[in-house]
């Protein structure tokens, strides 16, 4: 697999922690060694700026400001690899959900929409996320950008955002929109710009017009999908020299590229290509999962939305695929787990509605991993996946202060994460309760 050679670059626009710059102390019973695999105990983490400046130090600095939060365990951000802010969220006066894919949503209301979801995710302790491919008509705007650079100059609260723009998709594909909205011909003509490419000409043009305009990640659409009316949900979706040719344009640019597949040969497809990572994976083989791990294929796989994803009012072709698909993407995770793939956390929320991003590690920890594990693949692991391993997913001298803390061991009970108590992002406090 052909390995991009820059990282997303990271803002330090956080305001200092204590009072007039001076040194945080956090304490608290317990904190997550997420490398060791072990919930360690006490905890006194030093936080200086944006930085974690010492774990569990002889001495503290004098005159920093402590915050002791008690009989909790301190974790690194929580970090979610496959989510949408720009579609579901915040209810309607009358208690409705707000439509998924809804036409009449204009940029500029779907972009707002996008700032509620995302603090909603951040109070949730998910400090990093992956916003991977609009699926609306922009006219070429990459909202999920202007969202990204609204939080990072402090203007809005919310995760740090790797923005992904449009997604990659052919005429007809499961992330083209009017497939989703089974619109008429010519009602809703989109561009390259808006992710629509055909052939390894235009896929080339679409991946370079996203990474212009600010992606940090480039999703593709791979394979069929089972909540859209486009192929079959096993059908490979791009041909294999259209895929290498994402990769190949993706990674010249230093760019990791994410692709949306379900169907077995797309998955395995999307290995060959090189591609980075693959999102749900549902219907993949054994021998499929075995070469994922050979070459270090990122696995998102999505699983907690087969429990709980609200398909009631779908219509009754897309609730059938998901009574066929959902039961084997259940038993999928487990063969992945045991094949040792890289497996990182990711809801595709709003399937999942935002904020209830924790229920994904419940969900991983139901299909056999140990809760540590599952932690480190909503850490360490989707660090490693957005190659910013050095900075996010630990405790640790050096990193990034992102720290949240639950009550509990989360180590004996992972749905503790669900419970999130406190949020530090960047060194700045966003909740403390």
């Amino acid at each position: 697999m052909t390995a991009p050679s820059e990282a997303p670059e990271l803002s330090d626009t956080s305001a200092p922690t204590g009072a007039s710059g001076a040194p945080i102390v956090l304490r608290a019973r317990r904190w997550a060694d997420v490398d060791a695999g072990e919930v360690r105990s006490p905890a006194v983490i030093v936080v200086e700026g944006n930085r974690i400046a010492a774990v569990n130090p002889a001495e503290v600095p004098a005159g920093a400001a402590e915050i002791d939060l008690g009989d909790v365990t301190l974790l690194p951000g929580l970090m979610d690899m496959e989510l949408n802010f720009l579609i579901g969220g915040p209810e309607t006066p009358t208690g409705l959900p707000l439509p998924m894919h809804g036409v009449q949503d204009d940029p500029a209301y779907r972009t707002i929409r996008a700032t509620l979801n995302a603090r909603t995710t951040l109070l949730a302790g998910f400090t990093t996320v992956r916003n991977l491919g609009l699926m609306v008509k922009t006219g070429g705007y990459l909202l999920d950008v202007a969202v990204q650079r609204a939080i990072d100059q402090g203007w809005v609260d919310g995760p740090r955002v790797i923005p992904a723009g449009h997604a990659v998709t052919p005429y007809g594909g499961h992330l083209d929109p009017t497939v989703f909205q089974r619109l008429a011909p010519g009602i809703m003509p989109l561009s390259i710009g808006e992710g629509i490419a055909n052939g390894v000409g235009e896929v080339r043009a679409c991946v370079r017009y996203q990474i212009r305009h600010g992606a940090k990640v480039i999703k593709v659409s791979a394979s069929g999908g089972v909540m859209s009316h486009s192929t079959g949900p096993g059908s490979q979706q791009y041909s294999d020299e259209e895929l290498a040719a994402i990769a190949d344009e993706a990674h010249r640019a230093g760019v990791r590229v994410a692709a949306h597949a379900v169907g077995d040969r797309a998955v395995r497809a999307c290995v060959r290509a090189g591609i980075d990572c693959v999102e749900h994976g549902f219907l993949a083989s054994e021998e499929t999962l075995r070469l994922m791990a050979e070459h270090g294929t990122f696995l998102v796989s999505t699983t907690y939305l087969t429990d709980a994803m609200d398909i009631e009012r779908a219509a009754p072709e897309l609730r059938k695929k998901a009574a066929e698909v959902f039961p084997r993407a259940r038993s999928m995770l487990p063969k992945a787990i045991a094949a040792g793939v890289r497996i990182a956390c990711g809801t595709d929320a709003p399937a999942v509605p935002h904020g209830d991003n924790a229920k994904e590690l419940v969900a991983l920890v139901a299909r056999g991993m140990t809760p540590m594990q599952a932690l480190r693949a909503a850490t360490v692991t989707s660090a490693e996946l957005v190659e910013l391993d050095h900075e996010l997913g630990r405790l640790k001298e050096g990193c990034l202060a992102d720290v949240i803390a639950v009550p509990g061991d989360p180590s004996r009970d992972i749905a503790v994460t669900q419970d999130v108590r406190f949020v530090m992002k960047d060194g700045r406090v966003h909740k403390n309760v």
